[in-house]
């Protein structure tokens, strides 16, 4: 129960295992961190990733509409001819 005289711990031993003891802390707090760091950077890297593709998507839909509206305004223009030269030919029969 009670400690010998081999068994006490000195002021140099103890001082040494409460630096070794944070010298541990330390580095077990760093590689969390950098492993947290690591972590976000990585979802970071698939968010920007995720927003490029959209991106993309975007512009290629847009381009398409762009496409899609540009043959829609000659059909259209196209009717509006065919409506004149129809109104023209039934003002020719009155």
């Amino acid at each position: 129960m009670y400690l010998s005289a081999e068994d006490v711990i000195t002021w140099p031993e103890s001082v040494a295992f409460l630096g070794l003891l944070l010298a541990v802390l330390f580095l077990f707090g760093f590689s969390i961190a950098s492993w947290l760091e690591y972590r976000k950077l990585k979802v970071t890297g698939i968010q920007q990733e995720d927003l490029r593709q959209l991106v993309s998507r975007y512009e290629k839909l847009a381009e398409s509409s762009m496409d899609a509206q540009q043959r829609i305004a000659t059909d259209v223009a196209d009717l509006r001819t065919r409506t004149a030269s129809i109104e023209t030919i039934l003002r020719t029969v009155e």
